[in-house]
C-alpha cells in the first residue's frame, strides 16, 4: 500500500479539532468583545468625560486633564481595535503596554487598592495577541503592499 492511499493523521485528528477549534475561536472572539466593551466603556468613558475619580486619579499623578484625556482617547481606540479583526492583535500589545504603564504608575504613585489589576487585564491581552498574531503578520503585507504600490 503506497502513501497516498493511507489516511494520514492529520486529516483523521482534524474532525475533533475543528470543533474544538471553533469553539476556541468564539471564546476568544467573545473575550475581545468583551475587554473592548471594558476599555471603551469602563475604562475610556470616566477619563473622557472627566468624572470626578478619574479627575481626582490623575490630578495625584500629575498629569491633569491632557493625560487623562490622552489616556482615555489610547483605551477608547485600543478598545475599538480589539472589536476588529486586522488590527486586534496590534491593538492587544498596545493595551499591555498600556496596562503595564498603568500598573507603574498605580505602585510608583497611586498605592491604590486595585494596583494589581492591570496585570491582570494583560493576561487575556496576552492571549489575544498570541492567538491573533496570525493577523498582525496580515496587517503587515497589507501596509507592505500598499507602500510598494506609492513607490
Amino acid at each position: 500500500m503506497s502513501e497516498t492511499t493511507l489516511p494520514s493523521a492529520s486529516a483523521s485528528a482534524s474532525a475533533p479539532a475543528t470543533a474544538g477549534s471553533r469553539r476556541a475561536r468564539i471564546a476568544l472572539t467573545a473575550l475581545q468583545v468583551v475587554l473592548g466593551l471594558f476599555y471603551a466603556i469602563a475604562s475610556a468613558l470616566p477619563k473622557l468625560i472627566a468624572h470626578p475619580s478619574a479627575t481626582e486619579a490623575f490630578d495625584k499623578l500629575g498629569w491633569g486633564h491632557t493625560g487623562m484625556y490622552l489616556i482615555g482617547a489610547l483605551e477608547l481606540a485600543g478598545g475599538i481595535a480589539l472589536m476588529i479583526p486586522l488590527l486586534d492583535a496590534v491593538a492587544a500589545v498596545a493595551l499591555m503596554a498600556l496596562m503595564a504603564g498603568a500598573f507603574i504608575a498605580n505602585v510608583a504613585v497611586v498605592h491604590g487598592p486595585y494596583a494589581a489589576t492591570p496585570l491582570v487585564l494583560m493576561l487575556p491581552l496576552a492571549l489575544i495577541a498570541w492567538a491573533r498574531r496570525g493577523h498582525a503578520a496580515d496587517l503587515v503585507r497589507l501596509v507592505r503592499r500598499r507602500t510598494q504600490r506609492r513607490a
